[in-house]
């Protein structure tokens, strides 16, 4: 059993938990908060299980490291903290673990993130020995493994395109919704996550792993971006009002452009209630689905929909994106200590009949 910690239970943390309690290779050994009201917790409570695991949450770092984790799921924000969350994640791969996160955008495509970045982990590893798998956005393998399988399908592939399309009243973070997107912000207010360039640091290596599999070089990344104010006043159970003129939706491309025209697309559809911009693309049902479209012979196109937690898809995509990481962990603590991406490491099989916790 490889001993597990997981560092952080927010909308992550909370799945991972339950991810790792579930698997039969892994063994919740710790459970790291910054929020001294969880402190003394049962880790079974805080990932909102019926049963208690046996584990007390704890906000002693040092600790929790020095307990020896063979594995650490870095389940702590890196939106507005990169730089923090970069110097946990080094700490726990110096302690010799095998990490797996969706906090650092730039190591999704680890070969080309910025040098500095990359030479600090890999210092890292070669001080202490552990591993680095980062993935997890929209949600991880819907910008990789899944178009990559999909366009095995084909006979020819002209365009691929991954869409994530969620109504984000669901996602219990008003501070990324509001402020980081500019949900309910007048249209003049300049959201930090649309700002030129920003998408291209987070999607555009997932641009890049997807040409990497396809075997071809990307030119450039563009970046197309619109956004439709709210008609009426519309309120949320987890964040209140969204008033009337404010933004309501977002949408935007990140473009890998190949042959002088976008072939590998990104595309975000976000609204925070379904009455915005209902001429944009919608999910089949429900508040949110992930859809790959392979245009070419034959076109085919997937839709995914995920609920976890009484039915949310937000906590769905989560659990989905957990999935993802914490199912890579028993592969990665059999390979060579070093930085990986998805295009390295399997997708694994489920275990049918695993226990649940």
């Amino acid at each position: 059993m490889i001993s597990t910690l997981v560092w952080g239970t927010g909308n992550v943390g909370r799945a991972a938990i339950r991810a790792v309690a579930a698997h039969p290779a892994l063994k919740l050994t710790g459970v790291l908060v910054h929020n001294p009201d969880k402190v003394g917790r049962d880790a079974g409570e805080l990932a909102g299980l019926e049963t208690e695991l046996g584990v007390a949450a704890t906000d002693d770092l040092a600790a929790a490291l020095a307990a020896g984790p063979q594995a650490v799921v870095y389940a702590a924000s890196g939106d507005i903290r990169p730089d923090d969350a970069l110097a946990d994640i080094l700490q726990a791969i110096r302690a010799g673990a095998v990490v797996v996160t969706p906090a650092l955008y730039p190591l999704y495509d680890q070969r080309n993130a910025p040098v500095e970045m990359r030479d600090a982990v890999l210092k890292a590893i070669a001080e202490g020995g552990g591993s680095l798998f980062v993935s997890g956005i929209d949600p991880g393998w819907g910008n990789d493994v899944l178009p990559l399988l999909m366009s095995g399908l084909g006979h020819t592939v002209d365009v691929v395109r991954c869409q994530e399309i969620f109504d984000y009243a669901t996602y219990d973070q008003p501070d990324s919704v509001r402020y980081l997107v500019g949900m309910g912000q007048p249209m003049d207010y300049d959201p930090p996550m649309l700002m030129a360039s920003v998408p291209t640091m987070v999607w555009g290596g997932q641009i890049r792993l997807i040409a990497r599999g396809l075997g071809v070089e990307v030119e450039e990344i563009r970046e197309v971006v619109h956004r439709r104010e709210l008609e009426t006043t519309v309120s949320t159970d987890l964040m209140g009002d969204f008033e009337a003129g404010t933004q309501g939706a977002v949408r935007f491309e990140v473009q890998g452009i190949i042959d002088g025209r976008p072939r590998i697309v990104i595309e975000h559809v976000t609204r925070i209630h379904a009455c915005c911009a209902t001429d944009w693309p919608m999910p089949p049902s429900g508040a949110g689905a992930h859809r790959v479209i392979i245009e070419g012979r034959p076109n085919i196109e997937v839709t995914i929909q995920a609920t976890d937690e009484d039915g949310n898809h937000s906590a769905g995509g989560n659990a989905t994106a957990v999935g993802r990481l914490v199912g890579a962990i028993d592969w990665l603590a059999t390979a060579e200590p070093g930085l990986y991406d998805a295009l390295d490491i399997p997708l694994r099989p489920g275990t049918l009949g695993r226990n649940q916790p």
